[in-house]
C-alpha cells in the first residue's frame, strides 16, 4: 500500500471514531486531510472501496489470537480477537458488516478459521457453517454492544463468552455424533 494511501486510510479510521459510520463522506474525509475530494479517488476508486479497506485494516490490526490449547480455546481466542478489533473503533462492528470485497487478510483469517474447525473433525461444509455462525455471532453481539454499551465491560465480556460457549457446545455435540435438532423426529 502506498504511504499516501495508508495515510488516507488512517485518517478515515480516525474520522470513523470521531463522527461514526453514518457521517463518513468522501468530502468530509478530504476536508480532514486538506485535499479536494477528487484527490482521494487516486487512492480509492469509490467510497465502497474505502470502506472495504477500512474493514481490512481493522482485521489486520486486531490483536493476535492465541492459537494454543484445544480447538475450542482457539475459537474463543479468535472470536475475542475479532471482537477486540471491532471495539477498537466507533461503529467498528457496523463497518465490518458492510464489507463487499474481502481483502487478503480477511480471506486468510477465514481460511485459517475453517481449518481450525476441520482440524477438530468437522467436514469442510460443516466447518464453513460453524465459522459463519461464530463470525455472525461475534459481529452481531459487538454491534449491539457498541450501540448499547451501557452495561459494565466485565458483564458484557461474560455475556459474550456465554453465547460463544453455546455455539461451541453445539459444535461439540455435532462432533460427538449427536443429530442436529433439525434432524430430530417431531410430533407424537
Amino acid at each position: 500500500m502506498s504511504s499516501r494511501r495508508d495515510e488516507v486510510l488512517v485518517a478515515a479510521l480516525g474520522l470513523l471514531d470521531d463522527v461514526g459510520l453514518d457521517a463518513i463522506t468522501i468530502r468530509r474525509l478530504a476536508e480532514r486531510i486538506g485535499v479536494q475530494p477528487g484527490a482521494l479517488y487516486r487512492h480509492f476508486t469509490s467510497k465502497r472501496e474505502l470502506l472495504d479497506a477500512m474493514v481490512e485494516r481493522i482485521v489486520a490490526e486486531a490483536p493476535a489470537a492465541d492459537m494454543t490449547g484445544d480447538w475450542a480455546a482457539q475459537v474463543r481466542s479468535v472470536a475475542g480477537s475479532s471482537r477486540a478489533g471491532m471495539l477498537a473503533y466507533r461503529d467498528g462492528a457496523r463497518l465490518m458488516a458492510t464489507f463487499h470485497q474481502p481483502g487478503p487478510d480477511m480471506l486468510t483469517s477465514w481460511q485459517r478459521f475453517v481449518g481450525l474447525f476441520t482440524g477438530a473433525g468437522l467436514d469442510e461444509s460443516a466447518a464453513m457453517i460453524a465459522v459463519d455462525t461464530v463470525v455472525c455471532y461475534v459481529n452481531g453481539y459487538t454491534m449491539e454492544e457498541q450501540a448499547r454499551g451501557n452495561r459494565p465491560r466485565d458483564e458484557r465480556d461474560l455475556a459474550f463468552q456465554a453465547g460463544l460457549d453455546l455455539i461451541i457446545t453445539g459444535v461439540e455435540a455435532g462432533l460427538a455424533g449427536v443429530r442436529p435438532l433439525a434432524d430430530q423426529p417431531t410430533g407424537p
